[in-house]
């Protein structure tokens, strides 16, 4: 039996005070990137340099004006790399490098060494204040761990005097979510005060949630206690880091966004340590479709996914969110119906926003217009595979024929599994555009009898076709051509025929468009009710051609129909 009870509850905040439930998020956060550091430690074939400039430059294009570039001071690569940025003017005027160094005196001084000549950067301290690790890890009590902190910003605040280029200070206390609440603000403030931030010169205060120890709400109610306990608010920019642990690293992101953070660190896709760091693209993605300006250009995510994988060497999971192969599709038949008629509705509509059920955004907005939304398996239905003609072949099936479609279709995937909209098309063609056997059309003349007879019938046709390659002809007459062709053939095959149903449209626009028209019948002798298709560039044929497609599929064609 699973063994539960080894596991405790971790403590949840006592705050009845909190606000963040009652509010909304309305503008983007300060986004910065730790793709470079905290995704690529990660990494099992971490980034060589010239894959961590393509990353840097294309972050850069994605619009982040915050990088954590970086742990210089521990990995001569990270420090040739940052080297090279700056050597080669590569950081933009608008753009922040950030890199990361503990509290400590040689650390510290080979980081401001590997970012001279930089005009500006954060340089990101920080040490573990939690209670566990406090205990087993270090030894220490709270004082010997603020001391760290505080010493570790001087040690930078003296450092930044000598420096030509503006440094801003971020303080992480790691391990923030396992603090507490108490501690975590002592030890922020101390720091705060021994920088002497202000609020034209604030510091960054970083509240990690370097493990996932509790729910999202646990998570924003600290950061809400923590925003509303400290000194001088102005002077701090609050700052979120959230894992992934427990699996809900977005939620917390946005929940503690709710709660007053002004910026959030995360990577691509949530890259990071374990199950990873926060996905900021899920973020953004999230606020897009809420209608809320993301402030970064996200519009082609196929193009993020391609560099992101090449650079990390990590696959996207087909499920991923907004950038999942599989997101936007449907296999299930109620889900395909639904997103059929939905689109359907908005054109008809002209919504000017976007509502289709089953489909949070329009796929097209991110740059996945040419990948399927609907995908035909043995779950789906009549309304995905009407779908799949039209989107697909520009074919608009009558309704009535939509389960009759269908099930051709079901009895392909169940042998198979999943249809490609190629192999609908061509079941399409063998049903209904190649039905030609036993009795194949060929030609057809149409004559206006109109004042020329005293019949009761307006227009005679003349119309050839072949019974099993045998060639055949035979007149008609009837209230236009489809009627009289019908009443032909009734003779031709000694059946009673009758046309329940009749649609057509274009296929396609300019010179050379060509027609499609269904033809749903009934033969009333056996009951029995088929549809037939036909396709030409003359609207009359194409009809003709449906009828003689529905007669070969109720296989009235066949040679024991004669009398």
């Amino acid at each position: 039996m699973l063994n539960y009870k080894r596991y405790r509850k971790n403590p949840v905040v006592v705050y009845s005070e909190r606000e963040w439930p009652g509010k909304e998020i309305e503008k983007a956060p300060i986004w910065c990137s730790v793709d470079l550091r905290d995704g690529n430690q990660a990494l099992i074939d971490p980034m060589i340099v010239s894959e961590k400039i393509e990353m840097f430059q294309y972050l850069i294009k994605l619009g982040f004006k915050e990088i954590e570039i970086g742990f210089p001071a521990a990995s001569q690569i990270e420090y040739d790399f940052l080297r090279q940025l700056i050597e080669r003017k590569m950081i933009p005027d608008d753009v922040c490098v950030q890199v990361l160094t503990q509290c400590r005196k040689e650390l510290i001084e080979r980081t401001f060494e590997s970012i001279e000549g930089c005009k500006k950067a954060i340089v990101h301290i920080y040490n573990s204040t939690s209670t566990l690790q406090r205990d087993v890890v270090f030894g220490m009590n709270r004082k010997e761990i603020t001391d760290i902190a505080v010493k570790g910003a001087q040690m930078v605040k003296e450092r930044a005097a000598k420096f030509p280029g503006k440094i801003i200070l971020e303080y992480s206390p790691e391990s923030f979510t396992g603090t507490e609440l108490d501690y975590a603000l002592e030890i922020c403030t101390a720091v705060q005060e021994t920088w002497g931030a202000t609020k034209e010169e604030p510091i960054i205060i970083n509240l990690p949630s370097t493990v996932e120890m509790n729910t999202p709400n646990v998570y924003a109610d600290q950061i809400e206690w923590m925003n509303r306990h400290f000194k001088d608010r102005e002077s701090i920019i609050l700052s979120v880091h959230p894992h992934n642990d427990r699996g809900t690293g977005v939620a917390s992101a946005e929940l503690a966004m709710l709660a007053g953070a002004e910026r959030v660190e995360g990577t691509l896709f949530g890259n990071g340590e374990r199950t990873g760091n926060v996905d900021i693209l899920n973020i953004a993605y999230n606020m897009f479709s809420q209608g809320v300006n993301p402030a970064l250009n996200i519009e082609k995510v196929n193009e993020i996914i391609e560099i992101y994988e090449r650079c990390c060497k990590i696959p996207i999971h087909p499920r991923h969110p907004y950038a999942g192969k599989l997101v936007f599709t449907a296999f299930s038949g109620s889900h395909q119906d639904a997103i059929n008629k939905g689109v359907k509705a908005m054109k008809e509509r002209g919504n000017e926003h976007w509502e289709v059920p089953y489909l949070p955004i329009d796929p097209s907005d991110i740059g996945r217009e040419y990948e399927p939304i609907v995908r035909i398996n043995s779950q789906s239905g009549k309304g995905g595979v009407a779908f799949i003609m039209d989107t697909y072949f520009g074919f608009k099936l009558p309704k009535g024929m939509h389960r009759e479609f269908a099930d051709v279709i079901q009895r392909i995937s169940e042998e198979k599994g999943e249809v490609s909209p190629d192999e609908i098309m061509q079941a399409f063609r063998e049903e209904y555009l190649q039905k030609k056997e036993p009795i194949h059309f060929r030609r057809l003349r149409v004559d206006d009898l109109s004042g020329e007879t005293q019949s009761e019938f307006d227009t005679g046709v003349l119309v050839k076709y072949t019974d099993k390659g045998v060639e055949k002809s035979f007149e008609a007459v009837g209230n236009g051509p489809i009627d009289a062709v019908q009443r032909g053939l009734q003779v031709e095959l000694g059946a009673r025929l009758k046309i329940l149903d009749y649609e057509e449209h274009a296929l396609q626009s300019g010179s050379n468009s060509q027609a499609a028209a269904y033809i749903h019948l009934l033969d009333s002798d056996s009951g029995k009710v088929t549809y037939g298709v036909g396709v030409s560039s003359n609207i009359t044929r194409a009809s003709v051609r449906a009828i003689f497609s529905a007669v070969n599929r109720l296989g009235l064609g066949e040679a024991e129909r004669l009398l």
